[in-house]
């Protein structure tokens, strides 16, 4: 089983772990913040499923009808998240508000308390490991899942921290609607970012300025007395960078010599740019001048 997908179900079988913790600490206490948290944890679980879905399609090999194979179902995976994200920090918010203007006890905030620790602790130590695969292995979905449940952790620390200060201070049980309520929007946030992410990857975006550049230093480094390149154009799909561009050549250069070149940019690139897939148009120089002289005013 490759590590990616081994990550994905790590990542579902935490979920469904913090997920019976966070719940178990809202029904001990009442608190609507805890309710927040465990309202997160539902998604994560989601999109954990989602994710385990989507990098069992993207490993799948090409076939007749996705001759470019199936890395984009990543970025399917990422939006899904992003809007199972959006419609938990919209129930976040109204369980805060609601809250806000019908208040309750809290009860056994000790406990409570404790096994939210838990559950973070848990999140915490899955999320490390999730991201040290997905550098790993340039995985966007793993990615996003991982800080994903970075921010359940964070989210936890603000819910408990502000708990903590309600067990010293009982008077200030407002403080219990008031987190969840930022909570909720702090998760907005993240599921604006996921859908970002998603829709770049879908729209082809280009690479990172960094790639680009250190492409462009790779071809220049590569090309003989006299050659040149234009038209560089590069995106991404799951894992898979797409590099193409033209490369000008004096007409009197022989196919084999032009391929041979060809063949050793694509190395050089493959080498610095992982999962890199180089498409090479090659034109004669004086084609390409004369046409540029012909476009001038």
């Amino acid at each position: 089983m490759k590590a990616t997908r081994k990550m994905a179900l790590l990542s579902i079988a935490t979920s469904i772990a913090t997920l019976a913790l966070k719940f178990g600490a809202y029904f001990l206490t009442g608190s609507v913040s805890l309710l927040s948290d465990a309202l997160e944890a539902l998604v994560n679980l989601a999109a954990g499923l989602v994710a385990l879905t989507a990098l069992t399609i993207a490993e799948q090999p090409a076939d007749d009808r996705h001759t470019y194979g199936h890395d984009k179902a990543e970025y399917f995976s990422i939006g899904v998240e992003g809007t199972l994200i959006l419609f938990a920090a919209a129930s976040i918010i109204y369980a805060g508000w609601n809250r806000f203007f019908h208040p309750a006890p809290l009860e056994n905030l000790g406990w409570g308390i404790t096994v939210g620790l838990l559950a973070a602790a848990m999140n915490f130590v899955t999320a490390r490991l999730m991201l040290r695969v997905a550098a790993k292995h340039d995985s966007v979905t793993i990615e996003a899942d991982a800080k994903h449940l970075l921010t359940d952790v964070w989210t936890s620390a603000g819910v408990l921290g502000g708990l903590l200060v309600i067990v010293f201070l009982p008077g200030w049980q407002i403080l219990d609607p008031l987190i969840a309520i930022v909570v909720g929007l702090h998760i907005v946030i993240t599921g604006i970012d996921l859908l970002r992410r998603s829709i770049d990857g879908l729209m082809d975006a280009a690479l990172s300025r960094r790639e680009i550049h250190k492409a462009e230093e790779l071809i220049r480094a590569g090309l003989p007395a006299g050659a040149s390149f234009h038209a560089l154009r590069t995106r991404k799909a799951g894992a898979t960078r797409f590099i193409e561009f033209h490369l000008l050549l004096p007409g009197e250069t022989s196919v084999s010599e032009s391929h041979a070149l060809c063949d050793r940019l694509e190395a050089s690139i493959a080498s610095h740019l992982a999962r890199a897939s180089v498409t090479i148009h090659v034109e004669p120089q004086e084609a390409h001048e004369a046409e540029t002289a012909a476009r001038s005013p």
